[in-house]
């Protein structure tokens, strides 16, 4: 006699299937990398000499770009919370192509400008927003480790994506390799939310995990949307909970990308080859999953109320021990307290929002943070440039900016009444 193995029960389901659904997204947060800065890197050089510009005339069009394109990000976590993170990945992943299409074709300042906007806005932005968004609603419980594993894993994937390229580019050239580029996110962005986030809510509002409501269950609370306690994006902007998380992250994108942005030129005033200081990102990989991770499982163990001035002591430290680089350990140590204050940071804010704010307007409300991020990450470069010229060496000026995250670490040590408890 057979017997029929019994089906899973329900609960094993959804259990299986959302960590499928982490897995999909932390893919497709992993293909943003074309859009992102550590992979338009590989094709500046090409830029400098076939379109005959300079290099700051580069640095001015990725800066315009990238600022014109974060100002639409609150828009998009709007399209989030109405339509849901299945529709919305589509068509960012069919536009995002189309924008990589269009890198292949530029041949000016002004158009690269464009090219930039568009796939800063598309890919570091809308697809990093859409990804984030989904793992925080589809994790209630354990939320601070999923996001912990996405934030670690992403990095992974990213920094693949500059050495997948540069070999696209000496096998074919560089516009054919935005095209191998553009094909790459078509044939995965696109179908990974058609077939594999169907189990998603069609917007935030429906949101449903083991048949409870994506919201902590506070109702009525001052300042709250009447319906399920949760924030809209007009009332965590009243708060100073969210400008608390806008500083910290703000700080960590703009000072980590500077450092990242001139690290060449850093590391050559210690005596470090520029061979050694590309390889340096390696130790920031591992401190960025180190630190993801422990902060992932400290969230849904201990709670956040001290992470986020945490960061800000690690960034603290990466600007002090940048001061006083030399050959040695010291520039290993550096680099993996700089990577372990991004994954810490990261990880720390995509579990507040949720978690201080709800998940009814998370689209919305992410979506405002980013934008804060992305521009911030624009100017860095600029603050630090501008910052050691003025003091004529990068030491004083490292000590000088340590300032903005000592600013940070203050404000974020003060409690907010107006927030949902999750400390």
């Amino acid at each position: 006699m057979t017997t029929t193995p019994a089906a899973p029960a329900p609960d094993e389901r959804r259990d299986r299937s959302r960590w499928v659904i982490l897995g999909l997204a932390t893919l497709s947060a992993g293909l943003t990398g074309p859009g992102q800065t550590i992979g338009v890197s590989v094709f500046v050089d090409r830029f400098v000499e076939d379109l005959s510009l300079t290099r700051d005339q580069v640095g001015a069009a990725y800066l315009v770009g990238t600022l014109s394109g974060a100002a639409l990000l609150p828009w998009v976590g709007r399209q989030i919370d109405q339509r849901g993170v299945r529709l919305t990945q589509m068509v960012i992943g069919a536009c995002f192509a189309l924008a990589l299409v269009n890198m292949s074709l530029v041949n000016g300042l002004v158009w690269l400008a464009v090219g930039f906007a568009g796939i800063r806005f598309l890919g570091q932005g809308s697809l990093s927003l859409v990804s984030t968004v989904t793992v925080s609603l589809r994790f209630r419980e354990r939320r601070g480790t999923a996001l912990g594993i996405f934030a670690t894993l992403t990095a992974g994937l990213m920094a693949l994506v500059p050495v997948l390229l540069s070999l696209v580019i000496d096998s074919i050239g560089w516009r054919r390799a935005w095209l191998v580029a553009a094909g790459a996110i078509a044939c995965t962005v696109v179908p990974i939310a058609f077939f594999g986030l169907t189990s998603m809510p069609r917007g935030t509002r429906g949101s449903v995990v083991g048949g409870a409501a994506l919201h902590d269950g506070v109702n009525d609370l001052p300042g709250t949307s009447r319906e399920t306690g949760d924030f809209d994006r007009g009332e965590a902007l009243r708060t100073r909970s969210f400008w608390m998380i806008a500083a910290v992250s703000g700080t960590t994108g703009m000072l980590s990308t500077a450092l990242n942005f001139h690290q060449i030129d850093l590391m050559g005033e210690a005596g470090i080859s520029e061979t050694a200081a590309a390889a340096l990102f390696l130790p920031q990989v591992i401190g960025s999953t180190l630190a993801g991770l422990v902060v992932g499982s400290l969230a849904d163990r201990l709670g956040l109320r001290f992470l986020p001035a945490a960061g800000m002591v690690l960034l603290i430290c990466a600007h002090l021990l940048g001061s006083m680089l030399s050959t040695g350990a010291i520039v290993i140590v550096y680099s993996m307290v700089l990577g372990a204050t991004g994954g810490a940071v990261r990880t720390a804010s995509s579990t507040l929002l949720p978690g201080w704010f709800g998940t009814t307007h998370l689209g919305s409300i992410q979506g405002s943070l980013t934008f804060f991020n992305v521009a911030a990450s624009a100017i860095g470069p600029v603050v630090l440039s501008l910052t050691q010229g003025a003091l004529d060496d990068y030491s004083p000026a490292l000590v000088a900016l340590a300032v903005i995250p000592a600013a940070a670490l203050v404000f974020s040590l003060f409690p907010d009444p107006k927030r949902r408890a999750l400390d």
